[in-house]
């Protein structure tokens, strides 16, 4: 059995304490959280309840890992502890503010050789894991662009923008499918409900072979979208995970330029280019529960001693675009590179 504890009962932390309590191989031993009126739910059903964190990270106390659901600004400190002592660690995305302190806990963690996964749930999403087999089967053909929309009326983050709350998710599943890491990023957005804080942001992020990733993120929009679009030069699809019976649809449809012999260089005929329109293929994808499949996956990787598919490493790549894009951001949409560590950029 894997003994857990679980700190942060807010937005996201019940989904996670409900997919580990019906692990069979997990006992959740303790969860901590700031607000009271959470005790007596958690101790109803048998578990300690407490509002010190330290209780939970601490060393000796029987906790083999620990889950970490808190605000952002407070992952570093909580996770370095429960490193420092002993603790297989799952920390939801962001996994930290700075590219930095996301390096230090990878660092820390193979040093005490522990498992170190970060929450990027959609990596355990089974239409994105099916788009991932098309990229690379190359039934897309080559990759030219993709382009993402996510966004909602709320939930407003204080302590994170839409890039980082959000576009996090899409950045992990650029990389993922792309298998690759972008060069530099564009962004620009605005800050209508919080100073400082962005709630609207479109961002660019250029990856080789001249692929351009784009993202709009906003929780001030009348409606909940969780879409992206893939166009390759062969193929071109479409993710909606908010559709359940029609998630994939991959559309025989491009654009080629036209070999007819009257094209003549220089001239309006040269820029003639002939159309597919083909029909419209919707592949039947089994549903299941992401969260859960996420939860599984951490256990797994602790009780064989493998490397988790969102370990810190992979964690750590997404900070560091979301790092180059909000720079972006502060510069009037400046071109900004995306910085990786030397021994960290694959």
């Amino acid at each position: 059995m894997v003994n857990m504890g679980i700190i942060g009962l807010g937005h996201w932390g019940p989904n996670l304490l409900r997919n580990f309590c019906n692990h069979p191989d997990v006992n959740v031993k303790a969860v901590c959280d700031k607000a009271p009126d959470k005790k007596k739910k958690i101790t109803e059903s048998g578990i300690k309840f407490t509002q010190n964190c330290d209780e939970i990270t601490a060393p000796d106390n029987g906790i083999d890992a620990v889950a970490v659901v808190t605000p952002l600004a407070t992952h570093f400190k909580i996770a370095k502890t429960a490193l420092e002592n002993g603790k297989h660690l799952f920390i939801e995305k962001p996994v930290a503010p700075t590219s930095a302190e996301a390096l230090e806990l990878i660092k820390l963690a193979k040093k005490k050789n522990l498992r170190f996964m970060v929450g990027h749930v959609f990596l355990y999403n089974a239409g994105i894991r099916f788009v991932k087999e098309q990229i690379s089967s190359g039934e897309l053909g080559k990759i030219l662009y993709i382009h993402g929309q996510r966004t909602n009326l709320g939930p407003v983050r204080p302590d994170a923008s839409a890039l980082w709350d959000l576009a996090a998710h899409d950045v992990s599943i650029f990389n993922y499918w792309l298998d690759a890491l972008p060069e530099n990023s564009t962004a620009n957005g605005s800050a209508l409900l919080n100073p400082d804080v962005e709630d609207i942001v479109n961002a660019t992020f250029n990856y080789p072979d001249n692929i351009k990733c784009n993202i709009l993120a906003s929780w001030l929009h009348p409606s909940k979208v969780r879409q992206i679009t893939v166009v390759g030069d062969k193929k071109m699809l479409i993710w909606d995970d908010m559709s359940q019976s029609e998630p994939i649809k991959i559309f025989d449809k491009s654009i080629h330029r036209s070999e007819m012999p009257e094209q003549i260089e220089g001239t309006l005929t040269e820029f003639r280019f002939s159309i597919q329109d083909g029909q419209v293929f919707i592949p039947r994808i089994k549903q299941c529960e992401p969260l859960k499949e996420e939860c599984n996956h951490f256990i797994d990787c602790i009780l064989n001693d493998t490397v988790p598919l969102s370990d810190g490493v992979n964690g750590y790549h997404v900070v560091t675009a979301l790092e180059a894009a909000t720079e972006s951001l502060r510069r009037n949409s400046e071109i900004t590179e995306v910085k990786v560590a030397e021994n960290y950029r694959s």
